[in-house]
């Protein structure tokens, strides 16, 4: 079969949705990469990879033990078992629901959890 010239390749392709659902939008964040210090450290976006509270400023930390999300904490697991944990913890929907509140207070205090 000839390809024909000037065809237009978009005929060729299945359209691609764009559009994030819920569970994508939090992906990044257990995934670290958000605005969190360690990960802006990485990149020599800020001068510390602390949270204010004295932990490593990562999603894990202010999912798990820091002090200024204690409301939406959540169970941490083993280390041999992060993982699964990040796994699990996306597909359930009371967990979804906390990571959004952490999320949610995270931006709405955005001075409160700069680095020391």
């Amino acid at each position: 079969m000839a390809i024909q010239a000037g065809k237009s390749i978009a005929s060729c392709l299945q359209l691609v949705s764009v559009s994030l659902t819920g569970l994508e939008r939090m992906l990044p964040s257990f995934s670290q990469h958000d605005p969190f210090p360690a990960y802006l450290k990485s990149f020599h976006l800020s001068d510390s990879n602390y949270c204010s509270c004295g932990g490593t400023g990562t999603a894990f930390h202010y999912a798990t033990e820091c002090a200024f999300t204690v409301s939406s904490h959540m169970r941490k697991p083993a280390p041999n078992f992060q993982q699964e944990w990040l796994k699990r913890v996306t597909n359930n929907p009371v967990s979804r629901h906390k990571i959004r509140r952490i999320v949610k207070f995270i931006s709405e205090n955005r001075d409160l959890f700069q680095p020391p």
